[in-house]
């Protein structure tokens, strides 16, 4: 078999069609680049694989298609997936309708067009940007264009290696355009594009072309590209499991490292949080982030294999509470998006600054968390608005509270369709308020650490243990009457919780499992609950289920791969004594949910959130709390993982004997000495040294079993 560097395994049509909702795209970008290419498919088409037509091929605000004939309804073409390569730094497609091929690469604010257009062929290019936008032929060979979104400018700058004349343009109600023709060609003609983006002028989206592409060839460029992603996935080395398996690794792991975007360019960057443009300063400035889903386990994967990164994003966190007075929840290029409930900023600062990467103003990252945690509403999908008389109740009573049984909502800021969510708001924050209490603590903060921690053990206030679960309560203390666990809180349980049930949410308290399991009365109730999870039904048809909580794919049981609540559950079984059970599943839920096709991710990816939980558990182990400087030990399916830090060490895990059958740790070594843990300190990969795992086909049950 000819060598394979890591950047050959990966395959971005991973994922493209979606168990129920989203799917991935093909991204063509460098690792946390501004320059992201991807092709532009059937409007409306959910399932981007199964598309029969593409439309163009966007870059920035820009979206450029080469076509042959006149008529509008060339616009778009179709397109067969047996004559396309999609790779993280290379993309090429051949165009049927008109037999023109089309490949693109790209640099961190720039990108780099192939076009082939074939003999005889009346040659043509559309640009098209979004409506009200600017598009001009600044010469012969040269177009550019510039539009405005939600505040902020992005502008492009394209040169073109032959001169052509520009033909109709346009600007509509649904876009803005402009038709240019290279005439028609008597001989196959090569036409290059070069694309230069910024949010800061004409004058700088030129200069970021000219410094990253300037004279490059074409496929000096793409191989420049190419050696970038090599040496990013190369970070992490793994041998033996099989082609399929690395597969989904490296293309899990390229996932992993492409949010969020820094978005600087030569030292400065337009702030979508107070619409201008700013300094850089000692710190790159980064965005588009999702902290619900990424807090979890990307932003640890990415803090091992690339830590002074994770300070420059928090500085940029910081920055972004500077300038608009909130701290973000899911920021992106043109502000903060109302998404989801939490303050998880929290656990990424806690986890980063535990963990000794520490390059950041943590007084000032502090003060915006405290900021968050007691002056915005603990409400789902506000955006940061002001505390409301519910928060009121949670300051009060410890816990948020829920609508009473056939009680009707009276409170106008709750949102009409997310709703209150009052079980998941409870216990997310109580988390995020450990995590804050950790940040307090780091800074001798003693009162505002007491506080806090009085705050996380709020969770307590919702178990149930007649029935239990965690459960919801009204203003008045009371259990809400007439609770159903499993089917309870209408679409999506938003009543009670977010887009999960109870059976998911009575396990999200990652910072006191042992609190916890002394809730459920010991570590046999507490196993017990956590094997019921994996094998209790629908209470009905599964696709009545899938229809109240479309998020809840990927199922064993009620457990659901496909959303982030779950991803920490399976490992739980570490704290019950039975580690064992944890290796068997991690085992399961990778080899039944994740795949090397299109159908390859369970659920929402979820801006790498999905995929570095595959890169974890794939390495053999996996951060249940971030805020704790610890990993739970799961089960590698490959021979060995080897780890290089910047710092020049190296953590390696040999999983001797390992194979799909051989899942079961039987013994361990971490350097040379016997290891007896079913955990890893942080220290220990940053160090550098050897976790060797023996492993087999049955389990040794004592293994790991002393905690």
């Amino acid at each position: 078999m000819p060598h394979k560097d890591p950047v050959d395994y990966v395959n971005p049509y991973i994922g493209s069609i979606g168990h129920l909702l989203t799917s991935t795209s093909p991204v063509v970008s460098l690792p946390h680049g501004m320059a992201q290419v991807v092709p532009v498919t059937n409007p409306g088409a959910a399932d981007r694989y199964l598309a029969d037509r593409i439309h163009g091929f966007r870059i920035g605000c820009a979206s450029l298609m080469p076509y042959s004939d006149s008529e509008e309804s060339s616009y778009s073409s179709a397109y067969d997936h047996d004559l396309e390569s999609a790779a993280p730094c290379f993309y090429s497609v051949l165009l049927e309708d008109s037999e023109i091929s089309t490949a693109y690469t790209a640099l961190h604010h720039s990108a780099y067009f192939r076009i082939v257009y074939p003999e005889h062929t009346d040659s043509r290019l559309l640009v098209r940007l979004p409506e009200e936008s600017e598009i001009t032929a600044q010469n012969e060979q040269t177009v550019i264009g510039q539009t405005i979104i939600d505040g902020v400018p992005h502008f492009v700058y394209i040169e073109i290696s032959n001169p052509f004349s520009a033909g109709s343009s346009w600007s509509k109600v649904t876009d803005s355009g402009l038709a240019i023709s290279f005439g028609k060609l008597a001989d196959e003609t090569v036409i290059e594009l070069k694309v230069g983006i910024s949010h800061l002028g004409y004058d700088q989206a030129l200069a970021n072309m000219k410094r990253e592409i300037g004279d490059k060839a074409f496929e000096e460029a793409k191989g420049e590209a190419r050696a970038i992603w090599n040496e990013a996935l190369g970070r992490i080395e793994v041998d033996g499991g099989s082609e399929s398996q690395r597969t989904i690794f490296y293309t899990a792991f390229y996932r992993s490292l492409l949010p969020m975007m820094n978005i600087t360019e030569d030292g400065r960057y337009f702030s979508g949080f107070n619409r201008s443009e700013q300094e850089a300063g000692d710190h790159d400035f980064y965005t588009m982030d999702n902290l619900w889903d990424s807090y979890r386990c990307l932003h640890p994967l990415q803090l091992i294999v690339e830590p002074s990164r994770q300070s420059d994003m928090i500085a940029s966190y910081i920055r972004m509470f500077e300038q608009s007075g909130w701290l973000p929840q899911f920021p992106g290029l043109h502000g903060d998006r109302p998404y989801m409930t939490g303050n998880h900023a929290a656990a990424f600062f806690a986890d980063t600054y535990l963990k000794g990467e520490r390059n950041f103003d943590l007084e000032k990252a502090y003060e915006a968390i405290r900021h968050n945690a007691t002056k915005a509403t603990m409400l789902p999908w506000t955006d940061n608005a002001p505390m409301t008389e519910l928060d009121q109740i949670y300051a009060d009573k410890g816990f948020f509270p829920a609508l009473a049984k056939d009680e009707i909502e009276s409170v106008p800021e709750v949102h009409g369709f997310e709703r209150r969510q009052a079980v998941s708001v409870t216990l997310e924050h109580a988390y995020d308020d450990w995590c804050a209490g950790q940040l307090a603590k780091a800074l001798n903060k003693e009162e505002d650490y007491s506080f806090f921690m009085k705050r996380a053990a709020n969770y307590r206030n919702l178990f149930d243990e007649r029935i239990g679960f965690m459960a919801p309560k009204s203003a008045d203390g009371e259990w809400v009457a007439g609770y159903d666990p499993k089917r309870g809180g209408g679409q999506g349980g938003r009543d009670f919780f977010a887009e999960c049930n109870a059976w998911i949410y009575t396990f999200h308290v990652q910072h006191d499992v042992e609190g916890l399991i002394r809730l459920f009365g010991g570590c046999g109730k507490f196993e017990k609950k956590l094997d019921d999870l994996f094998v209790e039904q629908y209470s009905g048809l599964k696709y009545e289920f899938l229809n109240q909580f479309p998020d809840s794919t990927g199922l064993i049981g009620q457990y659901c791969m496909g959303n982030e609540p779950a991803f920490h559950i399976p490992y739980l079984y570490n704290h019950a004594g039975t580690p064992w059970k944890t290796q068997r599943k991690v085992r399961e839920i990778m080899k039944l949910w994740f795949g090397d096709g299109p159908l390859g991710i369970c659920g929402d990816e979820d801006n790498g959130a999905m995929s570095a939980w595959y890169v974890f558990s794939a390495m053999g182990f996996y951060p249940v709390c971030p805020g704790k400087p610890v990993y739970e030990i799961g089960s590698p399916i490959f021979n060995e993982i080897r780890i290089r830090q910047p710092n020049g060490q190296t953590f390696t895990i040999q999983a001797v004997n390992v194979s799909e059958v051989n899942k079961y740790i039987q013994s361990a070594e971490l350097n040379d000495h016997p290891y007896h843990r079913p955990w890893l300190d942080h220290e220990a990969i940053t160090s550098g040294g050897t976790l060797v795992l023996q492993m087999g086909p049955r389990p040794n049950k004592s293994w790991g079993a002393a905690g």
